[in-house]
């Protein structure tokens, strides 16, 4: 049985791809949900099929993300729930060949708009002692690669890697204060992005798992997993939250150099 959920979340890149299917999903569940994203009739159509709100805009702009919040606020109520869905990989191929800009604005999308929108919702989260928040990493980010493979060039591995860093770090920051800070794979979902970056053979993970995955985290039953790096296709969840203090104790379900 799905976990019944209540209270408001915001959703980045919630326009298309695992974005959408985790707006559906929260809104099964029974929360308010506002989706932003850059193209105004994809945001607008997620939004009005599940009764949400639609936020146009660009997550590295620190005020597109400010006046999200705020309209969130007036409109919904306080953001009990941050998903920081939104990236890109807008700069494959061989580095020599880069735009140094583009490859920086990868950054900017994926490590920079998840910080400005996390610093944007933390202040009223802290106040009120509670508040959830999942960034959604990527295998790109520790798999192995071969030589001649990296399929989404230099830029978008690096960006999630120091994203999941990130979210690793600001869960210890804010466990004291009540907020609790996931860092989620999806797996290797078939978007727009990942079918051009992959073909039509790669071994696709089945679309829902990450939206139900992101709908426990959001129900407070693995609150004792901040900071862990989970997986929607290989870890099961359920098996985590009876390990949790086991987890913990040994530091697993994390990215260490171990030697």
């Amino acid at each position: 049985m799905s976990d019944s959920l209540s209270g408001v979340a915001l959703v980045t890149g919630g326009g298309r791809g695992i974005g959408a299917s985790i707006a559906r999903e929260l809104a099964d569940g029974g929360m308010r949900v506002a989706v932003t994203g850059r193209t105004q009739a994809q945001v607008e159509a997620v939004a009005g099929e599940i009764g949400g709100l639609a936020l146009v805009g660009d997550v590295s702009r620190r005020d597109d993300v400010e006046a999200w919040v705020r309209r969130v606020e007036e409109e919904l109520g306080p953001v009990d729930l941050l998903v920081d869905n939104a990236g890109i990989e807008s700069a494959a191929g061989p580095l020599w060949e880069q735009d140094p800009d583009a490859w920086w604005h990868v950054f900017e999308v994926n490590v920079l708009g998840a910080m400005l929108c996390c610093r944007a919702v933390l202040p009223g989260m802290v106040e009120r002692r509670s508040g959830r928040i999942v960034n959604i990493g990527s295998g790109g980010s520790y798999l192995p690669v071969q030589a001649g493979s990296i399929a989404l060039g230099t830029a978008y591995g690096p960006s999630k890697a120091a994203l999941g860093r990130f979210g690793e770090l600001l869960a210890a920051q804010v466990w004291d204060l009540g907020v609790r800070v996931f860092v989620i794979s999806p797996g290797l979902v078939r978007t727009a992005m990942t079918e051009a970056a992959f073909g039509n053979d790669a071994p696709w993970t089945p679309p829902e798992l990450a939206p139900r995955l992101v709908r426990v985290l959001a129900s407070g039953r693995a609150d004792a997993l901040a900071g862990r790096y989970l997986h929607a296709e290989h870890d099961d969840v359920e098996d985590l939250i009876r390990r949790a203090d086991e987890i913990v104790a040994g530091d697993l379900n994390a990215i260490r150099l171990r030697r």
